[in-house]
Protein backbone atom coordinates (compact mmCIF):
# COMPACT_ATOMS: atom_id res chain seq x y z
CA UNK A 1 0.00 0.00 0.00
CA UNK A 2 1.64 3.50 -0.81
CA UNK A 3 0.39 6.97 -0.92
CA UNK A 4 -1.31 9.34 1.47
CA UNK A 5 -3.34 6.36 3.02
CA UNK A 6 -0.33 4.46 3.61
CA UNK A 7 1.47 6.83 5.27
CA UNK A 8 -2.02 7.77 7.67
CA UNK A 9 -2.15 3.72 8.92
CA UNK A 10 2.13 3.99 9.42
CA UNK A 11 1.58 7.17 11.58
CA UNK A 12 -1.13 5.55 13.38
CA UNK A 13 0.91 2.87 13.89
CA UNK A 14 3.87 4.89 15.55
CA UNK A 15 1.55 6.79 17.79
CA UNK A 16 -0.07 3.59 18.63
CA UNK A 17 3.20 2.04 19.62
CA UNK A 18 4.62 5.19 21.36
CA UNK A 19 1.02 4.95 23.61
CA UNK A 20 1.57 1.11 24.23
CA UNK A 21 5.05 1.61 25.31
CA UNK A 22 4.04 4.67 27.71
CA UNK A 23 1.39 2.11 29.42
CA UNK A 24 4.08 -0.50 29.57
CA UNK A 25 6.63 1.46 31.34
CA UNK A 26 3.99 3.02 33.58
CA UNK A 27 2.66 -0.08 34.56
CA UNK A 28 6.30 -1.61 35.29
CA UNK A 29 7.34 1.65 37.59
CA UNK A 30 3.77 0.86 39.51
CA UNK A 31 4.38 -2.81 39.65
CA UNK A 32 8.03 -1.91 40.79
CA UNK A 33 9.91 -4.07 38.14
CA UNK A 34 11.62 -1.01 37.20
CA UNK A 35 12.87 1.86 39.73
CA UNK A 36 11.23 5.51 38.99
CA UNK A 37 14.61 6.99 37.88
CA UNK A 38 14.86 4.33 34.99
CA UNK A 39 11.22 4.70 33.97
CA UNK A 40 11.47 8.76 33.53
CA UNK A 41 14.70 7.76 31.24
CA UNK A 42 12.63 5.25 29.19
CA UNK A 43 9.15 7.59 29.57
CA UNK A 44 11.56 10.38 27.88
CA UNK A 45 13.01 7.59 25.15
CA UNK A 46 9.94 6.35 24.15
CA UNK A 47 8.41 9.73 24.08
CA UNK A 48 10.97 11.45 22.16
CA UNK A 49 11.38 9.11 19.59
CA UNK A 50 7.72 8.60 19.02
CA UNK A 51 6.84 13.03 18.49
CA UNK A 52 9.96 13.32 16.82
CA UNK A 53 9.26 10.48 14.14
CA UNK A 54 5.40 12.10 13.96
CA UNK A 55 6.75 15.27 13.32
CA UNK A 56 9.73 14.14 10.46
CA UNK A 57 7.69 11.54 9.21
CA UNK A 58 5.39 13.62 6.68
CA UNK A 59 8.06 15.79 5.18
CA UNK A 60 10.61 13.08 4.60
CA UNK A 61 9.21 9.66 5.02
CA UNK A 62 9.17 6.83 7.63
CA UNK A 63 12.55 5.49 6.78
CA UNK A 64 14.87 8.61 6.70
CA UNK A 65 12.54 10.02 10.05
CA UNK A 66 12.63 7.09 12.59
CA UNK A 67 16.26 6.58 12.68
CA UNK A 68 17.35 10.38 13.35
CA UNK A 69 14.54 10.24 15.79
CA UNK A 70 16.10 7.55 17.59
CA UNK A 71 19.37 9.60 17.65
CA UNK A 72 18.20 12.26 19.57
CA UNK A 73 15.82 10.07 21.32
CA UNK A 74 18.74 8.70 22.79
CA UNK A 75 20.82 11.58 23.05
CA UNK A 76 17.97 13.24 25.02
CA UNK A 77 16.99 10.07 27.96
CA UNK A 78 21.38 10.04 28.48
CA UNK A 79 21.04 14.10 29.16
CA UNK A 80 17.42 13.12 31.58
CA UNK A 81 19.51 10.21 33.37
CA UNK A 82 22.36 12.45 33.88
CA UNK A 83 20.40 15.29 35.36
CA UNK A 84 18.12 12.81 37.15
CA UNK A 85 21.11 12.32 39.35
CA UNK A 86 20.88 14.72 41.28
CA UNK A 87 17.44 13.73 43.08
CA UNK A 88 16.51 10.47 44.93
CA UNK A 89 13.22 10.82 42.19
CA UNK A 90 15.27 11.63 39.06
CA UNK A 91 14.66 14.44 37.04
CA UNK A 92 11.11 14.89 38.29
CA UNK A 93 12.46 16.66 41.26
CA UNK A 94 13.06 19.47 39.26
CA UNK A 95 10.52 21.17 37.16
CA UNK A 96 13.45 23.10 35.66
CA UNK A 97 15.40 20.42 34.66
CA UNK A 98 12.56 18.86 33.04
CA UNK A 99 11.76 21.82 30.94
CA UNK A 100 15.43 21.88 29.50
CA UNK A 101 14.49 18.25 28.58
CA UNK A 102 12.02 19.28 26.70
CA UNK A 103 14.21 21.86 25.01
CA UNK A 104 16.46 19.77 24.52
CA UNK A 105 14.31 16.62 22.73
CA UNK A 106 11.99 19.33 20.86
CA UNK A 107 13.71 21.97 19.46
CA UNK A 108 16.55 19.70 17.28
CA UNK A 109 14.02 18.67 15.17
CA UNK A 110 13.51 21.18 12.59
CA UNK A 111 17.46 21.23 12.18
CA UNK A 112 17.05 17.20 11.08
CA UNK A 113 14.26 17.26 9.13
CA UNK A 114 16.43 19.92 6.93
CA UNK A 115 18.96 17.84 7.27
CA UNK A 116 17.48 15.04 5.85
CA UNK A 117 16.60 16.98 3.23
CA UNK A 118 20.07 18.82 2.87
CA UNK A 119 22.12 21.34 4.79
CA UNK A 120 20.83 21.98 8.25
CA UNK A 121 21.46 25.54 8.44
CA UNK A 122 19.34 26.15 5.55
CA UNK A 123 17.34 28.84 7.26
CA UNK A 124 14.50 29.27 4.69
CA UNK A 125 12.71 25.36 5.17
CA UNK A 126 14.45 25.55 9.05
CA UNK A 127 11.77 28.44 9.76
CA UNK A 128 9.32 26.75 7.49
CA UNK A 129 9.22 23.42 9.01
CA UNK A 130 9.56 24.39 12.50
CA UNK A 131 5.97 26.84 12.03
CA UNK A 132 4.79 23.55 9.92
CA UNK A 133 5.31 21.01 12.80
CA UNK A 134 3.56 23.75 15.26
CA UNK A 135 0.74 23.67 12.97
CA UNK A 136 0.20 19.81 12.70
CA UNK A 137 0.69 19.31 16.10
CA UNK A 138 -1.72 21.39 17.46
CA UNK A 139 -4.02 20.20 14.85
CA UNK A 140 -3.73 17.20 15.73
CA UNK A 141 -3.77 17.20 19.30
CA UNK A 142 -7.46 19.42 18.68
CA UNK A 143 -8.39 16.67 16.51
CA UNK A 144 -7.51 14.00 19.36
CA UNK A 145 -9.87 15.98 21.71
CA UNK A 146 -12.48 15.89 19.00
CA UNK A 147 -11.99 11.92 18.74
CA UNK A 148 -12.60 11.46 23.07
CA UNK A 149 -15.45 13.94 23.41
CA UNK A 150 -17.71 11.90 19.75
CA UNK A 151 -16.28 8.35 21.95
CA UNK A 152 -17.57 9.93 25.31
CA UNK A 153 -21.05 10.69 23.60
CA UNK A 154 -21.23 7.43 22.08
CA UNK A 155 -20.95 5.87 25.10
CA UNK A 156 -23.77 8.05 26.45
CA UNK A 157 -26.16 7.36 23.82
CA UNK A 158 -25.39 3.38 24.08
CA UNK A 159 -25.68 3.16 27.69
CA UNK A 160 -29.85 4.29 26.78
CA UNK A 161 -30.12 1.23 25.23
CA UNK A 162 -28.09 -0.78 28.09
CA UNK A 163 -25.03 -1.00 25.36
CA UNK A 164 -21.64 -0.16 27.84
CA UNK A 165 -18.74 -1.51 25.16
CA UNK A 166 -17.18 2.01 25.12
CA UNK A 167 -17.23 2.54 28.64
CA UNK A 168 -16.09 -0.86 29.48
CA UNK A 169 -13.12 -1.12 27.36
CA UNK A 170 -12.00 2.12 28.39
CA UNK A 171 -11.76 1.21 32.14
CA UNK A 172 -8.50 -0.18 30.39
CA UNK A 173 -6.33 2.79 30.20
CA UNK A 174 -3.84 0.40 27.87
CA UNK A 175 -7.01 1.47 25.53
CA UNK A 176 -6.80 5.15 26.12
CA UNK A 177 -3.18 5.52 25.41
CA UNK A 178 -3.17 3.04 22.28
CA UNK A 179 -5.91 5.01 20.91
CA UNK A 180 -4.89 8.69 21.78
CA UNK A 181 -1.72 7.75 20.31
CA UNK A 182 -2.94 6.16 16.76
CA UNK A 183 -5.70 9.04 17.04
CA UNK A 184 -2.89 11.94 17.42
CA UNK A 185 -0.59 10.01 14.57
CA UNK A 186 -3.17 9.80 11.95
CA UNK A 187 -3.96 13.47 13.06
CA UNK A 188 -0.95 14.83 11.97
CA UNK A 189 -0.52 12.56 9.00
CA UNK A 190 -4.06 14.26 7.16
CA UNK A 191 -2.48 17.27 8.73
CA UNK A 192 0.68 17.23 6.43
CA UNK A 193 -1.54 16.01 3.82
CA UNK A 194 -3.18 19.24 3.96
CA UNK A 195 -0.20 21.66 4.46
CA UNK A 196 -1.19 24.09 1.97
CA UNK A 197 -4.86 24.41 3.60
CA UNK A 198 -3.55 24.44 7.06
CA UNK A 199 -0.28 27.03 6.81
CA UNK A 200 1.20 29.08 9.32
CA UNK A 201 1.41 32.07 7.39
CA UNK A 202 -1.80 33.85 7.42
CA UNK A 203 -1.45 33.52 11.29
CA UNK A 204 2.35 34.77 11.26
CA UNK A 205 0.81 37.78 9.36
CA UNK A 206 -1.41 38.82 11.79
CA UNK A 207 1.32 38.95 14.41
CA UNK A 208 3.60 40.85 12.42
CA UNK A 209 0.85 43.65 13.11
CA UNK A 210 1.66 43.64 16.79
CA UNK A 211 5.48 44.33 16.12
CA UNK A 212 4.89 48.23 17.06
CA UNK A 213 2.81 48.03 19.56
CA UNK A 214 4.86 45.92 22.07
CA UNK A 215 7.77 48.44 20.63
CA UNK A 216 6.02 51.20 21.77
CA UNK A 217 5.18 49.82 25.06
CA UNK A 218 8.92 49.11 25.65
CA UNK A 219 10.14 52.48 24.53
CA UNK A 220 7.28 53.86 26.78
CA UNK A 221 8.94 51.55 29.50
CA UNK A 222 12.33 52.81 29.04
CA UNK A 223 11.10 56.33 29.01
CA UNK A 224 9.87 56.37 32.30
CA UNK A 225 12.09 54.30 34.13
CA UNK A 226 14.44 57.01 35.18
CA UNK A 227 11.48 58.72 36.11
CA UNK A 228 9.76 56.08 38.35
CA UNK A 229 12.95 54.85 39.86
CA UNK A 230 14.34 51.46 39.48
CA UNK A 231 13.21 49.84 42.89
CA UNK A 232 10.64 47.56 40.90
CA UNK A 233 13.23 45.87 39.15
CA UNK A 234 15.01 44.07 42.20
CA UNK A 235 11.59 43.70 44.57
CA UNK A 236 11.49 39.78 42.71
CA UNK A 237 12.12 37.77 39.87
CA UNK A 238 8.56 38.60 38.89
CA UNK A 239 9.55 42.05 36.70
CA UNK A 240 12.82 40.67 35.58
CA UNK A 241 10.55 37.43 34.30
CA UNK A 242 7.97 40.13 32.49
CA UNK A 243 11.07 41.88 31.15
CA UNK A 244 12.18 38.21 29.52
CA UNK A 245 8.98 38.21 28.52
CA UNK A 246 8.50 40.62 26.19
CA UNK A 247 12.31 40.27 25.37
CA UNK A 248 11.04 36.74 23.91
CA UNK A 249 7.91 38.61 22.42
CA UNK A 250 10.31 40.62 20.59
CA UNK A 251 12.49 38.30 19.40
CA UNK A 252 10.01 36.14 17.95
CA UNK A 253 8.07 39.57 16.26
CA UNK A 254 11.19 40.12 14.34
CA UNK A 255 11.99 37.28 13.44
CA UNK A 256 8.46 36.90 12.41
CA UNK A 257 9.01 39.93 10.10
CA UNK A 258 12.01 39.40 8.77
CA UNK A 259 10.57 35.85 7.19
CA UNK A 260 12.18 33.12 5.22
CA UNK A 261 13.77 35.26 2.79
CA UNK A 262 13.69 39.39 1.77
CA UNK A 263 11.13 38.24 -0.46
CA UNK A 264 8.93 36.68 2.06
CA UNK A 265 9.70 39.46 4.79
CA UNK A 266 7.77 42.13 5.45
CA UNK A 267 7.22 44.69 2.88
CA UNK A 268 5.72 47.69 4.60
CA UNK A 269 8.28 50.36 5.39
CA UNK A 270 6.82 51.12 9.04
CA UNK A 271 7.00 47.35 10.32
CA UNK A 272 10.70 47.59 8.64
CA UNK A 273 11.44 50.32 10.68
CA UNK A 274 9.37 48.94 14.02
CA UNK A 275 11.82 45.44 13.17
CA UNK A 276 14.98 46.98 13.33
CA UNK A 277 14.07 49.86 15.95
CA UNK A 278 12.86 46.21 18.23
CA UNK A 279 16.40 44.79 17.12
CA UNK A 280 18.15 48.16 19.11
CA UNK A 281 16.32 47.71 22.08
CA UNK A 282 16.03 44.20 22.97
CA UNK A 283 19.67 44.27 24.26
CA UNK A 284 18.71 47.24 26.65
CA UNK A 285 15.75 45.17 28.31
CA UNK A 286 17.57 41.73 28.32
CA UNK A 287 20.21 43.61 30.30
CA UNK A 288 17.87 45.89 32.76
CA UNK A 289 16.88 41.88 33.25
CA UNK A 290 20.20 40.92 33.82
CA UNK A 291 21.15 43.33 36.02
CA UNK A 292 17.62 42.97 38.31
CA UNK A 293 18.99 39.26 38.55
CA UNK A 294 22.47 40.13 39.65
CA UNK A 295 21.52 42.64 42.07
CA UNK A 296 18.83 39.58 44.04
CA UNK A 297 21.63 37.42 43.68
CA UNK A 298 24.04 40.16 45.31
CA UNK A 299 21.21 40.05 48.08
CA UNK A 300 20.16 36.63 48.39
CA UNK A 301 22.34 34.36 46.93
CA UNK A 302 22.26 31.86 43.80
CA UNK A 303 19.28 29.32 43.68
CA UNK A 304 18.45 27.04 40.97
CA UNK A 305 15.53 29.58 39.91
CA UNK A 306 18.04 32.45 40.10
CA UNK A 307 20.57 30.44 37.93
CA UNK A 308 18.35 29.75 34.97
CA UNK A 309 16.82 33.09 35.08
CA UNK A 310 20.20 34.67 34.67
CA UNK A 311 21.03 31.87 31.72
CA UNK A 312 18.01 32.97 30.26
CA UNK A 313 18.79 36.83 30.47
CA UNK A 314 22.15 35.59 28.94
CA UNK A 315 20.81 33.95 26.06
CA UNK A 316 18.19 37.20 25.79
CA UNK A 317 21.17 39.33 25.54
CA UNK A 318 22.45 37.64 22.88
CA UNK A 319 19.74 37.37 20.68
CA UNK A 320 19.49 41.24 21.84
CA UNK A 321 22.97 42.08 20.73
CA UNK A 322 23.28 40.02 17.46
CA UNK A 323 20.38 41.73 16.16
CA UNK A 324 21.59 45.10 16.97
CA UNK A 325 24.62 44.65 15.52
CA UNK A 326 22.59 43.18 12.04
CA UNK A 327 21.09 46.21 11.98
CA UNK A 328 23.65 48.87 12.92
CA UNK A 329 25.64 47.44 9.89
CA UNK A 330 23.10 48.58 7.11
CA UNK A 331 22.09 46.71 4.49
CA UNK A 332 21.29 42.98 4.81
CA UNK A 333 20.37 43.45 8.20
CA UNK A 334 17.44 40.74 7.73
CA UNK A 335 19.53 38.05 6.51
CA UNK A 336 21.88 38.71 9.13
CA UNK A 337 19.34 38.28 11.47
CA UNK A 338 18.45 34.94 10.07
CA UNK A 339 21.57 33.48 10.38
CA UNK A 340 22.06 34.92 13.76
CA UNK A 341 18.67 32.89 14.49
CA UNK A 342 20.38 30.14 13.53
CA UNK A 343 23.54 30.11 15.24
CA UNK A 344 21.07 31.35 18.82
CA UNK A 345 18.69 28.27 18.42
CA UNK A 346 21.75 25.79 18.71
CA UNK A 347 23.45 28.00 21.52
CA UNK A 348 19.78 27.36 23.26
CA UNK A 349 20.04 24.11 22.53
CA UNK A 350 23.95 23.51 24.04
CA UNK A 351 22.86 25.19 27.05
CA UNK A 352 19.63 23.17 28.15
CA UNK A 353 21.71 20.28 27.12
CA UNK A 354 24.71 22.04 29.77
CA UNK A 355 22.06 22.75 32.26
CA UNK A 356 21.72 18.71 32.81
CA UNK A 357 25.15 17.73 32.90
CA UNK A 358 27.57 17.84 35.56
CA UNK A 359 29.37 20.92 34.36
CA UNK A 360 26.30 23.07 35.36
CA UNK A 361 24.27 21.64 38.11
CA UNK A 362 22.40 24.52 39.79
CA UNK A 363 21.53 22.40 42.68
CA UNK A 364 25.24 22.47 43.50
CA UNK A 365 26.26 25.99 42.45
CA UNK A 366 23.16 26.59 45.00
CA UNK A 367 23.59 25.20 47.97
CA UNK A 368 27.38 25.72 48.08
CA UNK A 369 26.89 29.26 47.56
CA UNK A 370 24.46 29.36 50.34
CA UNK A 371 25.91 27.71 52.80
CA UNK A 372 29.11 29.79 52.07
CA UNK A 373 27.35 33.08 52.46
CA UNK A 374 25.98 31.72 56.20
CA UNK A 375 29.32 30.77 56.72
CA UNK A 376 30.43 34.12 55.89
CA UNK A 377 27.67 35.78 58.44
CA UNK A 378 25.86 37.07 55.32
CA UNK A 379 22.69 35.26 56.01
CA UNK A 380 21.60 34.71 59.56
CA UNK A 381 20.64 31.75 60.89
CA UNK A 382 17.22 32.74 61.10
CA UNK A 383 17.29 33.44 57.17
CA UNK A 384 19.18 29.78 56.33
CA UNK A 385 15.93 28.82 53.56
CA UNK A 386 16.75 24.49 54.93
CA UNK A 387 13.51 23.46 53.23
CA UNK A 388 15.35 24.76 50.00
CA UNK A 389 18.41 22.78 50.92
CA UNK A 390 16.15 19.73 51.10
CA UNK A 391 14.42 20.30 47.69
CA UNK A 392 17.82 20.42 45.83
CA UNK A 393 18.34 16.82 46.09
CA UNK A 394 21.85 15.27 46.56
CA UNK A 395 23.75 18.46 46.77
CA UNK A 396 21.12 20.12 48.56
CA UNK A 397 21.63 17.00 51.33
CA UNK A 398 25.17 17.23 51.51
CA UNK A 399 25.30 20.73 52.74
CA UNK A 400 22.80 19.83 55.47
CA UNK A 401 25.25 17.28 56.71
CA UNK A 402 27.68 19.82 56.56
CA UNK A 403 25.71 22.10 58.71
CA UNK A 404 25.07 19.05 60.65
CA UNK A 405 28.67 18.58 61.49
CA UNK A 406 28.96 21.91 62.72
CA UNK A 407 26.00 22.03 64.61
CA UNK A 408 28.01 19.74 66.52
CA UNK A 409 30.87 22.33 68.13
CA UNK A 410 30.13 24.28 70.78
CA UNK A 411 27.61 27.43 70.76
CA UNK A 412 26.00 26.02 67.62
CA UNK A 413 22.75 25.07 69.98
CA UNK A 414 20.76 27.49 67.93
CA UNK A 415 21.97 25.68 64.76
CA UNK A 416 21.19 22.33 65.77
CA UNK A 417 17.86 23.17 67.20
CA UNK A 418 16.89 23.92 63.60
CA UNK A 419 18.69 21.30 62.05
CA UNK A 420 16.26 18.97 64.16
CA UNK A 421 13.15 21.05 63.67
CA UNK A 422 12.93 22.29 67.69
CA UNK A 423 11.45 25.56 68.59
CA UNK A 424 14.20 28.24 68.78
CA UNK A 425 16.01 27.20 72.37
CA UNK A 426 15.19 29.42 74.94
CA UNK A 427 13.55 32.22 72.23
CA UNK A 428 16.74 33.21 70.77
CA UNK A 429 16.53 34.28 67.18
CA UNK A 430 13.08 35.23 67.68
CA UNK A 431 13.95 37.96 70.42
CA UNK A 432 17.16 39.23 68.30
CA UNK A 433 14.10 39.18 65.40
CA UNK A 434 12.11 40.99 67.62
CA UNK A 435 14.44 43.39 68.62
CA UNK A 436 15.98 43.85 64.98
CA UNK A 437 12.17 44.83 63.40
CA UNK A 438 11.48 47.11 66.51
CA UNK A 439 15.04 48.84 65.05
CA UNK A 440 13.88 48.98 61.69
CA UNK A 441 10.10 49.92 62.33
CA UNK A 442 9.26 54.12 62.34
CA UNK A 443 6.03 54.38 64.83
CA UNK A 444 3.83 57.76 65.18
CA UNK A 445 3.93 59.09 67.17
CA UNK A 446 7.43 58.84 67.89
CA UNK A 447 6.34 57.89 71.46
CA UNK A 448 4.36 54.92 71.35
CA UNK A 449 7.45 52.33 70.85
CA UNK A 450 6.03 50.26 73.54
CA UNK A 451 2.46 49.73 72.07
CA UNK A 452 4.79 48.47 68.93
CA UNK A 453 7.59 46.54 70.26
CA UNK A 454 4.13 44.68 72.13
CA UNK A 455 2.49 44.21 68.63
CA UNK A 456 5.90 43.00 66.87
CA UNK A 457 6.66 41.01 69.52
CA UNK A 458 3.21 38.83 68.97
CA UNK A 459 3.69 38.81 65.55
CA UNK A 460 4.27 35.07 63.83
CA UNK A 461 7.45 34.17 62.45
CA UNK A 462 6.34 34.34 58.91
CA UNK A 463 4.82 38.05 59.98
CA UNK A 464 8.32 39.29 61.33
CA UNK A 465 10.30 37.69 58.40
CA UNK A 466 7.95 40.03 56.30
CA UNK A 467 7.73 42.55 57.75
CA UNK A 468 11.81 43.21 58.34
CA UNK A 469 12.46 42.54 54.87
CA UNK A 470 10.15 44.84 53.85
CA UNK A 471 11.46 47.69 56.63
CA UNK A 472 14.93 46.96 55.50
CA UNK A 473 14.35 48.16 51.94
CA UNK A 474 15.93 51.26 50.42
CA UNK A 475 13.65 53.03 48.05
CA UNK A 476 15.27 55.89 45.35
CA UNK A 477 12.83 58.19 46.86
CA UNK A 478 14.03 57.72 50.13
CA UNK A 479 10.92 57.06 51.96
CA UNK A 480 11.04 54.67 54.32
CA UNK A 481 10.09 50.75 53.99
CA UNK A 482 7.51 50.92 56.28
CA UNK A 483 5.07 52.58 59.53
CA UNK A 484 3.22 52.01 62.45
CA UNK A 485 0.69 54.46 63.28
CA UNK A 486 -0.17 53.76 67.04
CA UNK A 487 -3.62 54.75 68.18
CA UNK A 488 -6.64 54.21 70.60
CA UNK A 489 -9.44 52.87 67.22
CA UNK A 490 -10.85 50.30 68.99
CA UNK A 491 -12.34 52.12 72.35
CA UNK A 492 -14.11 49.29 73.72
CA UNK A 493 -10.94 47.07 73.63
CA UNK A 494 -8.13 47.70 76.36
CA UNK A 495 -5.03 49.38 75.16
CA UNK A 496 -4.09 50.94 71.60
CA UNK A 497 -3.87 49.29 68.11
CA UNK A 498 -2.42 50.28 65.32
CA UNK A 499 -2.08 50.92 61.42
CA UNK A 500 0.80 49.29 59.47
CA UNK A 501 2.14 50.66 56.41
CA UNK A 502 3.84 48.29 54.37
CA UNK A 503 5.84 49.81 51.37
CA UNK A 504 6.37 46.83 48.87
CA UNK A 505 7.32 49.11 46.10
CA UNK A 506 7.44 52.54 44.94
CA UNK A 507 4.06 52.25 44.09
CA UNK A 508 2.65 49.59 45.95
CA UNK A 509 1.60 49.94 49.59
CA UNK A 510 -0.06 47.37 52.11
CA UNK A 511 -2.83 48.86 54.72
CA UNK A 512 -2.58 46.29 57.71
CA UNK A 513 -4.85 46.75 61.42
CA UNK A 514 -2.89 45.05 64.30
CA UNK A 515 -3.99 44.44 67.56
CA UNK A 516 -4.13 41.78 70.29
CA UNK A 517 -6.81 39.90 71.56
CA UNK A 518 -8.15 38.55 74.85
CA UNK A 519 -5.33 36.09 74.54
CA UNK A 520 -3.02 38.37 73.66
CA UNK A 521 -2.33 37.45 70.12
CA UNK A 522 -2.13 39.42 67.05
CA UNK A 523 -4.83 40.00 64.85
CA UNK A 524 -4.92 41.18 61.88
CA UNK A 525 -7.53 43.29 60.02
CA UNK A 526 -7.82 44.94 56.81
CA UNK A 527 -7.94 48.80 56.56
CA UNK A 528 -9.81 50.97 54.44
CA UNK A 529 -11.32 54.66 53.79
CA UNK A 530 -14.16 55.84 56.16
CA UNK A 531 -16.08 56.72 52.88
CA UNK A 532 -15.53 53.35 51.11
CA UNK A 533 -13.63 54.67 48.21
CA UNK A 534 -10.02 52.54 47.00
CA UNK A 535 -7.56 54.33 48.00
CA UNK A 536 -4.93 54.79 44.49
CA UNK A 537 -1.14 54.36 44.55
CA UNK A 538 -0.76 58.52 44.53
CA UNK A 539 -3.22 58.30 47.90
CA UNK A 540 -1.34 55.61 49.71
CA UNK A 541 2.12 57.24 48.91
CA UNK A 542 1.05 60.61 50.13
CA UNK A 543 -0.40 58.78 53.58
CA UNK A 544 2.95 56.83 54.04
CA UNK A 545 4.69 60.65 53.16
CA UNK A 546 2.27 62.73 55.77
CA UNK A 547 2.61 60.39 58.09
CA UNK A 548 6.41 60.23 58.45
CA UNK A 549 6.57 63.43 59.12
CA UNK A 550 3.67 63.81 61.45
CA UNK A 551 1.26 61.37 63.61
CA UNK A 552 -2.61 61.83 61.63
CA UNK A 553 -5.76 62.52 64.25
CA UNK A 554 -7.95 60.74 65.77
CA UNK A 555 -11.47 61.67 64.92
CA UNK A 556 -14.43 60.23 65.51
CA UNK A 557 -16.10 57.91 62.20
CA UNK A 558 -19.58 59.53 61.02
CA UNK A 559 -21.37 56.35 61.44
CA UNK A 560 -23.91 54.45 63.79
CA UNK A 561 -25.64 51.27 64.53
CA UNK A 562 -28.88 49.82 64.52
CA UNK A 563 -28.46 47.55 68.17
CA UNK A 564 -26.13 47.54 70.70
CA UNK A 565 -22.62 46.41 71.11
CA UNK A 566 -21.46 43.41 68.52
CA UNK A 567 -25.03 42.37 67.51
CA UNK A 568 -25.77 45.95 66.22
CA UNK A 569 -25.89 46.18 62.60
CA UNK A 570 -24.64 48.73 60.39
CA UNK A 571 -23.55 49.30 56.60
CA UNK A 572 -20.01 51.10 55.63
CA UNK A 573 -20.32 54.28 52.94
Amino acid sequence: MDGPEADRWRLALVGAIGGGLVWALVEASDAGMIGDRLALVLLSLVGTATAATLAMAGPVGLGRALPRALVLAVATAALVWLGGLRHEEGIIGSALAVFAAMTVAGLPVPFLLVQARGGWRDYPPLFAEAWAIVVRFVAAGAFTGIVWAVLFLSDQVLQVVGLTLISDLMRFWIVGAVVSGAVFGLGVAVVHEQAGLLSPYPVLRLFRLLLPVVLAVMALFLVALPFRGLGGLVEGLSPTLLLLTMVGAGVSLVSIAVDQTDGEATQSRALQRAAQGMSLVLPVMAGLAGWAVWLRVEQHGWTPERLFVALVCGLGLGYGLSYAVAVLRGAGWMERIRRANVGMAVLVILTAALWLTPLLNAERISARDQLARFEAGKTPLADLDLEAFRRWGYPGQAALDLLAERAKDPGEAALAARLAGEADPGGVQREAAVKALSALMPVQPAGATGTRDTLIASADEYLLGDWTEICSRQFVSGRPGCLMVVADLLPERPGEEAVLLLLRTDTFVDLLGVYLDDAGRLVTRSVQRADGRLLTMDDMVTLIDNWTAAPPPLTAAGINQLGTGGSGLLFLP
